[in-house]
């Protein structure tokens, strides 16, 4: 009897971690407000492999023409691993190159969009590393546009900078789109491709949205992936994983069950109690859902600040709508101001009133 007590003490004074994951490093993100669900040693830099083309396809996206056609140079002869197999002298949209780049990972695709977008790889690489600062990735420094490495020197990030990234490329549709694929087919002037992704998390996982894949031996397996499901939205990255795709289907299963998605602002039956101004309709252009478990449902709150001006117009922005956790801000969503025309009631003439209009139109 003694021994059965002190073995079940010891299992509290030391319990064990029943949920585990293979990756050195990981995060789960709610793409909607950008709070850590989860998260194992998420500001620790390591190498990240081809998850960096995420940076690549979004600044691709933001800084260049996608209809553009690429001419192919001998720069992409420096590439080597995971290609899409261009060859020199090759013409090809640059938008395809971007499904090549995502869906094979192709390095020679890498090379041939940064060339194109900036003149040459270095000041491509400059505006990867520019948008990674102005996005907040603290930890995060980009030597080149695909990923390899070479000697322990490449590109560098955390799991929580690989998932703001993410956050802020799927507000983008064009990256949505790409993202989301598994299948794609282009034409260049030299031949047809017809590629598939590397991404097994959508046969394994139907919530899934998109993903990226990385491998080098100095980095080992890192993977970036998307899912939804009734309303909640998130992101995993995990890097040094190497049971990545099983620990990815985990995650969301564990977090998708975990939280409650609550809409926090409905566009449709948005009202705001105010006094200051007359003859205003307020209004919101999104729905916002909040994730929260039951115990935070009671501490989720909305605070409205309007702002007072003398003249106003149709469209105006004129206050925020701010979803509160506690004391955290998890969204905040623009207020706008449409004005209400109030027809004016016609005063009704009385009887004496028409005697004297008509004795004086005599």
């Amino acid at each position: 009897m003694k021994k059965l007590v002190v073995l079940f003490l010891l299992f509290f004074v030391f319990p064990v971690n029943i949920f585990a994951i293979s990756a050195d490093k990981a995060v789960v993100m709610d793409l909607n407000s950008g709070r850590v669900l989860y998260d194992l040693n998420k500001d620790e830099p390591q190498l990240i492999a081809s998850i960096t083309k995420i940076m690549t396809c979004l600044v691709t996206i933001m800084y260049s023409d996608l209809d553009k056609i690429v001419v192919v140079d001998e720069d992409i002869l420096q590439a080597y691993g995971s290609s899409v197999y261009l060859e020199v002298g090759e013409e090809i949209k640059l938008i395809d190159l971007l499904y090549g780049l995502m869906l094979r990972s192709g390095n020679d695709a890498a090379i041939a969009v940064a060339k194109t977008v900036a003149g040459s790889v270095d000041a491509f690489v400059y505006l990867m590393n520019e948008y990674a600062a102005t996005i907040g990735m603290k930890n995060t420094h980009f030597v080149n546009p695909h990923g390899l490495d070479s000697n322990g020197v490449g590109n560098t990030s955390t799991a929580y900078d690989m998932a703001l990234l993410t956050k802020v490329a799927m507000q983008n549709e064009t990256f949505r789109t790409i993202f989301k694929t598994q299948e794609y087919s282009a034409k260049s002037n030299l031949k047809t491709y017809h590629w598939e992704g590397k991404n097994k998390l959508f046969s394994m996982y139907p919530y899934t949205t998109g993903g990226k894949t990385g491998y080098t031996d100095a980095a080992r397996r890192t993977l970036v992936t998307t899912a939804s499901k009734d309303n909640k939205n998130l992101v995993v990255v995990t890097l040094n994983d190497g049971n990545d795709f099983n620990d990815h289907k985990s995650l969301y299963e564990t977090y998708f069950s975990k939280y409650d998605s609550v809409l926090a602002i409905d566009k449709n039956n948005f009202q705001v109690n105010d006094s200051y101004y007359q003859d205003v309709e307020f209004y919101v252009k999104k729905d916002y859902y909040a994730l929260v478990t039951d115990e935070e449902k009671k501490d989720l709150k909305l605070n409205i600040t309007l702002y007072q001006y003398d003249d106003i117009y149709d469209g105006i922005k004129i206050g925020e709508a701010k979803v509160m956790l506690g004391d955290t801000v998890l969204h905040i969503e623009s207020i706008y101001a449409k004005k209400i025309e109030v027809k004016k009631e016609e005063k009704k003439e009385g009887f004496f009133s028409k005697i004297l209009r008509w004795f004086s139109s005599w």
